[in-house]
């Protein structure tokens, strides 16, 4: 089965619908979303509503750092992320919310594991940030491969015999198969706001049958995505990082 996974889409409508497309062009069966539907972007509701319908079309959809936060009034983040969250509680009606707490921190699907932060403690949503942080990761997964989100950066980690941990950065488009011998973390990034310099809504394709991974990117209409921010009275940070990735 062909899988296109993605994670981080944080209100962006545009690049959501980019990747969508671009993945149903690659002829993708099944999607995976990671979580962190909502935040950041103007159009967390049509996100929302979007993977939904994913899920009730068979996807598997996690909940992410930002959707956990839309209903827990306890959550602190910085100024930015929050006043970003504020406002996108105000814009979610009530069956959004109760879709987004109900969303699993994870879920296994044959040899596979996906989750959107770290695997050894998915609620407290820790980064995966290097090797040491992937070695913990993989130390608590059972599945031979595992997929994460939360950092906005893609990266590419496996453990060989021995446990010594390698990390690679995976050139877009180009096919990586994964070694039955080794395990594997793949971290997606972003697709409503990468933060890896390249604007691009980034996504992944896996081949289960085959276990290759091809990390992929879509562009989309940023200055459209961008003016919404703007419009809604969110950050302009929010609205200018999009333009580089960052």
């Amino acid at each position: 089965m062909l899988l296109a996974i993605l994670s981080d889409i944080h209100g962006n409508r545009e690049a959501f619908e980019a990747v969508l497309a671009a993945a149903d062009a690659a002829g993708a069966e099944r999607f995976v979303v990671l979580g962190d539907i909502v935040g950041y972007g103007a159009d967390p509701e049509w996100c929302a509503e979007t993977a939904r319908a994913l899920t009730q079309a068979g996807a598997i959809v996690l909940r992410g750092n930002h959707d956990d936060a839309v209903g827990n009034a306890s959550v602190t983040m910085n100024q930015t992320a929050t006043m970003a969250l504020e406002w996108t509680r105000r814009q979610l009606g009530s069956d959004t919310r109760a879709f987004l707490a109900g969303l699993p921190f994870k879920a296994r699907d044959g040899d596979c594991l996906f989750v959107h932060a770290d695997a050894s403690a998915p609620s407290d949503w820790n980064y995966v940030l290097d090797a040491s942080d992937a070695g913990q990761h993989l130390d608590a997964c059972e599945a031979r491969v595992s997929f994460c989100g939360h950092v906005h950066k893609p990266a590419l980690y496996c453990s060989a015999v021995g446990g010594r941990i390698t990390h690679f950065c995976p050139v877009a488009a180009t096919p990586v198969p994964l070694l039955q011998q080794r395990r594997w973390l793949a971290v997606m990034g972003a697709v409503g706001q990468p933060r890896d310099g390249n604007p691009c809504a980034a996504f992944a394709l896996y081949d289960t049958e085959n276990a290759e991974l091809r990390f992929l990117r879509a562009a989309y209409d940023v200055e459209t995505a961008a003016g919404k921010i703007r419009a809604a009275g969110l950050p302009l940070s929010l609205a200018d990082r999009l333009f580089e990735g960052r």
